[in-house]
């Protein structure tokens, strides 16, 4: 079963501005996203460089791992789980 996206007023106000190009390029990178997510194959990165606070850093690394994960890869699961999620924060 498929959870049950709620959207709270703030997001649909800040939605209903959105132009016609921009819901195409978002509805299809969000189809890219979800297709991509069924594929056994790699699917193409792309390398960044962000500036993160150091001790946000270090606790968020020391989390992951304890609880055994590699870092990057929670940020981005993180990342998805929030375009999934419909949240504005």
């Amino acid at each position: 079963m498929r959870p049950v996206q709620y959207f709270n007023d703030d997001y649909l106000a800040q939605s209903r501005k959105a132009t016609p190009e921009q819901v195409l390029a978002y509805l299809e990178q969000f189809r890219l996203l979800q297709s991509n997510s069924l594929k056994t194959t790699p699917i193409k990165s792309k390398l960044i460089s962000m500036k993160v606070q150091e001790d946000l850093l270090s606790i968020f690394r020391a989390k992951c791992e304890i609880e055994g994960l590699k870092y990057q890869s929670q940020i981005k699961v993180l990342m998805q789980q929030w375009l999934q999620s419909g949240a504005k924060n």
